[in-house]
């Protein structure tokens, strides 16, 4: 029980462990005498894998359960059996596959039938890594005469399994399958089986071909449910894989949807939208014709449907229904009114589906389409929304009124008004109708952010009239939940989500004081974690100081010193958004939050408003390093404060550069200095050199939101968008100053990029705005250009602009909703750490690269996946021996790229390592030295772009000296 114990203990056991030592539990396990220890061992092998999937480690496991398959029971195989199933993706990582299969394949000559069933399902289920093996292939073909029932059909399972793998396999089995299905002697229930074997015979046309009239001809001799649907499904994943014959096969299958057997027809339509799916450009008009004719005739309508959804997918399908098929689609839709909620939402989807095509081929759609939806969205809206079953329905119904919305700005008000009416009313409600109404509203709500531009309005906006319309309901909403005693889990939720849109809704302008007001009320019935949510949500929208006074307050109820850490220094950046916005001291803050301000507060300058907020970012930087650890590294989060406390720093550069204009005079030798260096500018003194170094400062800051820009491949779109934007602020403010500072300013100008979120079309408007003061700049030809007061005021302007606008902190700062990481392996490694690798001199140095991708979280590659990996290998000489000898460096850089294959990668490197020295006879001699490799790697998405994302791992590399070069030199020396 002792060993027991242990045993469990250490697999459940979260903690890092080392390889090893689990392979030697496992091992332990294996050799024991009771049978649970021995099936439990086994079990925990494809956990290993996931937590290891390295080679080496892969090897060695997979060598012992074929050892352990060779000697033990039935049982034990079995579940061997199972773990090769679920490890599929690592059976190519076995590097020894003929022994691994030697040891499994001795089974197979065992006089019990179900041992040698067991072993042919075995090694069926590892034929991807030995595809071409002739023995495995002649025992399979013997088992097929077996007279045992489990042999055949192991042998069947193998024969589906190398058919799929082996083109020589599924040529040489094609007859004798064939031989089998006709035979009379075989039983029914195993032609059943030997079909699905079929549709695997694609590698050779001529095979595919004869398999396809094999098929054929047998439909109608055997027309049994069970053969029809098992040769339908041959049939059409022979036609999915090879896209070959798809329009014929889809005319079959339509042919089979009047066949009144309900699993045949569900077999056809699963199989239609399968063909749908590949090839739907090579749909003929007359079979989208019939589908459209046989839509609510089947018996399964809703499936149906689904495949003509599948078919608005593509481009062609849509223009031939638009062109073609009008009135059969609107009439299959008024049909549709007559049955459940489920067919009419997927028929307000193929509507929906078919309007966003014109909308994308700026074309107009047909008038009796958008009639139809207008008509009858609200309708099923309403209808299902006291409905629990109609839940998924009514969810189908808001998705398309929000696509819809988009593409409409007169259907996006009418739309919005209803649902925030449908909101406010909540009678009897359930919780899963309001929070998609929530959810809806928050959707929809973006469209009506229109950012006033106007200079004299500052960073301030006023709202739109349909917001007016929508954001009152939703504030009628807040109150009456603010009126609670307190919020139960539900109720938290609908809270967190309207807040949101509200804050969202005045994003860039002076909250209400009727919203401050409920917020404060609203706060104190909240729980913590209800407040943080809220107060991240003000941070994402630029509500500073309610942020400010939520965090100030959280941070004094966590028990955790990480975690006050974190709530102090996302105090701090609230508090110095604060004091840019706002003008006054941060101990003002909380009263204006209250509306409690008192009067004749001190405005701060400019100057003194930027020195501050610096200050309080220094501040905050320092105590988020307090708050990050190996494990929750806070690199983008230090990055982000830390590139917004050096973009504020050059704005203060650049104010103090306009004080000193007005208060220094340039020097007496600035005139003769300029002469002389033919820079008229250089008159005005120190002004000019120092709005030049601005310059490069800048430049650096937009380097660096680059730089984080490509190293945030997990980052979501909005993030993204962010800090492009910066980037283009940053490109905007540059060129403010080098059309004032230089004669002839360089041409860099970037195109505005694209926003398509609230916080970035904000910050976009801010850039425009920026860059629009430039435009009162005069035109001045280069004999005559000065640089006063007026140019100096401008900048001013500008940076005044960009100080008063909100900040929206990203919300990659706060949700990571894709974790995504390379995992790197180097052979060799050092026998201890630090330690350097020894290398004869004279000699090649292999080194090999494993990696691994892998990914965290509920949804992997959410918003981009790894196409490629990029690796870069270099060598750096540290140290050389040999003083009197001149060297010669020859450093190395090597690149590779690589496709991961199952999350797997691997690669080579070959490095001749040499450090060549002229001796003073002038001989090159090569003499020993230590050097740093490093490796560098670099993600490559599925769109091509670039993502410099590490890791990045060293390794020292001491090659010592050839003993014979070195007498030869030092005898050379010698006789100079």
């Amino acid at each position: 029980m002792g060993s027991r114990a242990v045993f469990n203990e250490f697999f459940f056991n979260d903690t890092d462990q080392d390889a090893n030592s689990v392979l030697i539990e496992l091992d332990k396990g294996l050799r024991s005498m009771k049978m649970g220890e021995q099936c439990e061992a086994v079990i925990r092998f494809p956990k290993l894998f996931e937590k290891y999937p390295f080679p080496v480690l892969i090897n060695s496991s997979f060598l012992k359960l074929a050892e352990f398959f060779r000697i033990g029971s039935n049982l034990s195989r079995l579940w061997i059996l199972r773990v090769c199933q679920q490890s599929e993706k690592h059976l190519e990582k076995i590097l020894n596959v003929e022994e691994f299969v030697k040891r499994i394949f001795m089974v197979i000559h065992s006089n019990d039938p179900v041992a040698r069933a067991i072993t042919l399902r075995t090694l069926g289920s590892v034929a991807c890594v030995i595809p071409e093996k002739q023995q495995v292939h002649h025992a399979i073909r013997n088992a097929l005469d077996s007279h045992d029932t489990v042999e055949v059909e192991a042998a069947i399972y193998a024969s589906v399994q190398f058919a799929a793998q082996s083109k020589s396999f599924a040529v040489g089995m094609c007859s004798k399958v064939a031989s089998m299905i006709e035979s009379l002697q075989t039983p029914v229930s195993m032609k059943i089986l030997l079909i699905p074997v079929l549709r695997h015979m694609y590698h050779d046309a001529n095979t595919a071909a004869l398999v396809r009239t094999l098929c054929r001809n047998l439909l109608p001799k055997y027309p049994s449910e069970q053969f029809v649907i098992a040769i339908l499904q041959s049939l059409s994943h022979l036609s999915y894989v090879t896209s070959v014959d798809i329009p014929d096969q889809v005319d079959l299958l339509l042919v089979y949807l009047n066949d009144p057997r309900r699993r045949v027809q569900f077999a056809v339509l699963n199989a239609l939208n399968k063909l749908a799916e590949k090839g739907a450009y090579l749909w003929s008009n007359e079979s989208i014709n019939k589908l459209l004719k046989l839509a609510l005739k089947c018996s399964f309508p809703n499936m149906t449907l689904d495949v003509i959804i599948t078919l608005t997918g593509c481009p062609t399908t849509c223009s031939t229904m638009l062109n073609d098929e009008q009135d059969q689609i609107i009439q299959m839709c008024k049909r549709c009114l007559t049955l459940d909620h489920n067919i009419m939402g997927k028929a307000l989807t193929i509507l929906t589906s078919l309007i966003t095509y014109c909308d994308s081929e700026n074309i107009s759609s047909p008038n009796c389409f958008q009639e139809y939806l207008t008509l009858n969205l609200e309708y099923l809206i309403n209808s299902a929304l006291h409905k629990e079953a109609c839940l998924k329905d009514f969810r189908v119904y808001l998705k398309c009124g929000i696509h819809l919305a988009k593409l409409d700005d007169e259907f996006c008000l009418i739309f919005a008004e209803t649902i925030s009416e449908l909101l406010l009313e909540d009678c009897g409600l359930s919780f899963p109708h309001l929070k998609l109404l929530c959810e809806t509203l928050g959707a929809i709500c973006s469209n009506f952010l229109t950012i006033c531009e106007d200079r004299d309005q500052q960073s301030h906006r006023k709202l739109s009239r349909p917001f007016k319309t929508i954001l009152y309901p939703i504030l009628k909403k807040m109150e009456i939940y603010a009126t609670l005693s307190y919020l139960d889990s539900n109720n938290t939720v609908i809270v967190e989500l309207l807040a949101s849109i509200c804050l969202q809704a005045v994003l860039g302008s002076i909250m209400p004081k009727r919203m401050k007001l409920m917020f404060s009320n609203l706060l104190r019935i909240s729980n913590c974690w209800t407040q943080y949510r809220i107060a991240r949500s003000a941070s994402r929208y630029g509500h500073h100081f309610l942020a400010a006074t939520i965090y100030q307050a959280l941070s004094k109820h966590v028990s955790l010193e990480k975690l006050q850490f974190y709530l102090t220094a996302m105090c701090q950046i609230s508090k110095a958004e604060c004091v840019l916005n706002y003008g006054f001291d941060v101990e003002y803050i909380e009263s204006y939050c209250l509306g409690s301000l008192p009067n004749n507060i001190p405005e701060l300058s400019l100057l003194d408003r930027i020195g501050k907020a610096i200050n309080l970012y220094s501040m905050a930087l320092s105590t988020l390093d307090a708050t990050s650890s190996p494990q929750h590294a806070m690199n983008f989060q230090s990055e982000i404060i830390n590139l917004r406390c050096h973009f504020l720093q050059v704005l203060h550069c650049i104010v103090v550069s306009r004080n000193v204009l007005c208060i220094t005079p340039p020097s007496a030798i600035s005139s003769t200095l300029a002469q002389n260096l033919r820079d008229p500018l250089q008159k005005y003194g120190h002004v000019t050199n120092q709005l030049r170094k601005d310059i490069k400062i800048v430049k650096s800051c937009e380097e660096a939101y680059n730089k984080l820009y490509k190293s945030s491949f997990d980052a979501d779109p909005c993030s993204l968008e962010y800090l492009e934007t910066m980037q283009y602020m940053c490109s905007s403010l540059q060129t403010s100053i080098e059309a004032i500072s230089f004669l002839t300013p360089s041409d860099h100008n970037k195109h505005p990029p694209t926003c398509t979120y609230p916080e970035t079309k904000y910050l976009l408007s801010i850039c425009n705005r920026v860059t629009n003061e430039l435009k009162i700049l005069p035109n001045e030809p280069s004999s005559t250009k000065s640089i006063s007061n007026k140019h100096m005021d401008i900048l001013l302007k500008q940076i005044e602009i960009i100080v008063k606008a909100v900040v929206c902190i990203p919300r990659f700062f706060f949700q990571i909703l894709q974790n995504t990481s390379v995992k790197l392996a180097l052979t060799p490694q050092p026998r201890t750490a630090g330690e350097p690798i020894f290398v004869q001199p004279n000699s090649s140095f292999v080194i090999k690269v494993e990696g691994v991708i892998q990914h965290y979280g509920k949804i992997p590659s959410l918003f981009r996946a790894i196409d490629r990996v990029q690796l870069t290998l270099s060598t750096h000489l540290m140290a050389s021996r040999l003083n009197e000898a001149k060297a010669i460096l020859d450093n190395v850089v090597l690149t590779q790229t690589l496709k991961p294959h199952r999350e797997f990668l691997s690669g080579n490197f070959l490095l001749s390592l040499q450090n060549s020295m002229i001796a003073p006879s002038g001989t090159t001699l090569n003499v020993g030295g230590q050097w740093q490799v490093t490796l560098e790697t670099c993600i490559i998405d599925q769109h091509g772009v670039f993502w410099i994302t590490g890791p990045k791992s060293t390794l020292q590399v001491r090659v010592p000296e050839d003993t014979k070069q070195g007498i030869a030199m030092q005898s050379s020396a010698r006789r100079y």
